[in-house]
């Protein structure tokens, strides 16, 4: 067993009742904002590892460039993604973090999280950072939830009962407001995972 030193984000933009994409679970065009997408993209370009379930992509101008960890029940531990170069198929429940971590040749690491539900909530209570974004007017009845927990309690409920605090509004303007939330750090400013 070892410790390495790894920052996890969080990167989400919701509607405003909280939801990652439409009963059909896409994203619609009504969350596809350019501020956001300028602010996601900048985002990305500073971690090591993108981590996201199957059905969720950045599809940026960088994409190919990112190693990612998707997230699936499909293989039953760590597969080489043949469709990606770059990508893994990781299943939590048969290889840790740390396994999938070292199929990608890495051992510290800034990961990126782009969701959807069961992956953003697989990481809840270990994130130093989550950019959470909202679109203004916009609602998505019976769309799919950035956390299992929503709508009986929001986001922001969520993220603070996993000991995260509201940081500083990043961006605000008609369409849009991307908050940073954050958790505690010990004294070097990252969160020390033991495995």
């Amino acid at each position: 067993m070892g410790s390495h030193t790894r920052i996890i984000i969080g990167f989400a933009i919701i509607s405003e009742d909280g939801m990652l994409a439409d009963a059909q679970g896409w994203l619609p065009d009504s969350l596809k904002i350019e501020a956001d997408q300028r602010f996601f993209q900048q985002g990305l370009d500073g971690v090591d590892v993108v981590v996201h379930g199957r059905n969720s992509h950045e599809r940026q101008p960088n994409s190919h460039l990112r190693r990612r960890l998707i997230v699936t029940r499909k293989v039953p531990a760590l597969e080489r993604d043949v469709a990606e170069q770059k990508a893994w198929l990781w299943n939590p429940a048969g290889a840790s973090l740390e396994e999938a971590l070292s199929a990608l040749g890495i051992r510290d690491a800034r990961l990126g999280v782009l969701g959807g539900t069961e992956v953003f909530a697989m990481f809840l209570g270990h994130y130093d950072h989550f950019h959470l974004s909202r679109a203004h007017g916009v609602r998505l009845p019976g769309g799919r939830p950035i956390f299992p927990q929503v709508p009986a309690q929001s986001p922001e409920q969520i993220l603070a009962s996993h000991g995260m605090e509201r940081g500083p509004l990043v961006f605000a303007d008609k369409e849009l407001e991307i908050v940073t939330w954050r958790a505690p750090k010990s004294e070097c400013g990252a969160r020390i995972f033991v495995t």
